[in-house]
């Protein structure tokens, strides 16, 4: 008799919240302090992802956006392969509560980003690779096998949200790429573009916002470029139109807005690594046992509840990702 074992991180299907409650507007953000943040240039902000604001506010629509041409590929089927151990977080929540720095340092930063043009959007796909190329965005997602899958995101300022991401294994674009058998890393980088994106002007950042993976990082199934969110277009303050999603590390490393996938043999400096060493590294892997220089990471509060939770190693997801670390354990995987 075949005896099936859950995941510490399984639900059935039907603990899914349902889409009714993602836009139940009468939910308000339940939200606790919000992490220190440094006030000297360069500002040591907590680098992560959709932020809840420490003042709870009523929920906004965004301003009407530009059509999004890819809106006639969504809602896609959802993998069953990936579920979680909580409820989604409402929509409202995840799409006006963002860091999105190229913009500024506001956590309601998703009403400057509307002004983010994203058609025409080329990608890039260069460096150790058979044929180096540029595509434009719709004829790759054209090229590439959509899903649903849901994911939690764990912020390294010690909160976390749950997301039905729409998009594609980050590992069909690197087959897609074809690297060449010395290519290690996957570096990533987002758009560069300060007339719009004014936080761009900020001196004191390495712009472009620079991200990377080892190739066995860019390879394993979790691996996933996130190109909707709630069956919908991804919205530009939540990465559109190509956004990184790797569940087991910490959100900093879910770059956004991506334009180019380059292909090295050595390990790429990121962004928040240049700007803090001390503080953000390049592997940024949930771990509970090593605490952020300025806070503990053992327990982490769930946006939009009361309560907060124990953190898991790898957020969780261990059983996918451990493997990939085996030989790194005298390295701090936070770093």
């Amino acid at each position: 008799m075949l005896v099936k074992i859950k995941r510490g991180w399984e639900l059935p299907e039907s603990a899914a919240t349902p889409e009714d409650v993602f836009h139940d507007r009468r939910r308000f953000l339940k939200a606790g302090s919000a992490a220190s943040i440094l006030l000297a240039a360069p500002a040591l902000l907590a680098a992560c992802d959709e932020a809840p604001s420490q003042v709870a506010e009523a929920a906004e629509s965004p301003a009407p956006a530009e059509p999004d041409p890819s809106a006639k590929l969504y809602p896609v089927k959802r993998n069953l392969r990936y579920r979680l151990d909580r409820d989604i977080t409402p929509e409202d929540l995840v799409t006006t509560y963002n860091n999105y720095y190229e913009f500024g340092s506001s956590k309601t930063i998703w009403k400057k980003a509307q002004a983010l043009p994203i058609r025409p959007w080329t990608v890039k796909i260069d460096g150790l690779v058979e044929k180096p190329l540029e595509i434009g965005v719709d004829d790759l997602l054209a090229r590439m096998p959509l899903e649903e899958r849901l994911y939690r995101l764990r912020c390294v300022e010690a909160w976390s949200i749950a997301v039905p991401w729409s998009g594609f294994a980050l590992k069909a674009l690197v087959d897609f790429a074809q690297p060449l058998s010395s290519a290690k890393y996957l570096r990533m980088e987002t758009f560069l573009m300060p007339d719009v994106a004014r936080g761009q002007k900020a001196s004191w950042y390495p712009w472009p916002y620079i991200e990377g993976l080892t190739m066995a990082e860019a390879r394993n199934e979790l691996a996933f470029i996130a190109t909707g969110i709630y069956g919908k277009p991804m919205p530009k303050q939540n990465g559109s139109p190509l956004r990184l999603a790797v569940p087991w590390k910490y959100g900093f490393k879910s770059i956004k807005g991506i334009v180019r996938f380059e292909f090295m043999d050595r390990r790429p400096l990121t962004f928040w690594e240049e700007v803090g060493p001390k503080e953000y590294g390049f592997w940024a892997n949930v771990n509970p046992e090593v605490p952020h220089p300025r806070w503990s990471q053992a327990s982490e509060r769930v946006v939009g509840k009361d309560y907060r939770v124990a953190t898991q190693l790898f957020n969780g997801y261990g059983q996918f990702v451990a493997d990939l670390y085996r030989g790194l354990e005298t390295e701090r995987l936070f770093m």
